[in-house]
């Protein structure tokens, strides 16, 4: 298991307080308002023991020079690596307008 798949494991089960075991990796850019907003990998992890959801989707990124990972469980409307990015981007970019 690569570093980078081992931190978000480890990531997942923190945040989601399940197992998490690696499953696959995909490609993924998406744009937001005409720019590219994530051109990056996400990983997808079957969960155990979550009592909602059967998978999660997880990123890293580097942000003033500190690794950050992100993690959106498999829940409606969420149910593709894609649609997760849209609905942390959508999120993130809520929470920074409130």
């Amino acid at each position: 298991m690569s570093e980078r798949i081992a931190k978000l494991k480890e990531a997942i089960e923190t945040m989601h307080y399940c197992k998490a075991q690696y499953v696959r990796s995909e490609l993924v850019i998406d744009l937001f308002r005409g720019e590219i907003a994530w051109d990056g990998v996400v990983d997808t992890f079957e969960l155990e023991g979550h009592p909602k959801a059967k998978h999660c989707y997880a990123w890293s990124f580097v942000e003033n020079g500190e690794p950050k990972y992100t993690t959106v469980l498999e829940i409606p409307p969420v149910d593709s690596p894609e649609s997760a990015v849209k609905i942390a981007i959508a999120s993130k970019a809520r929470s920074q307008t409130d």
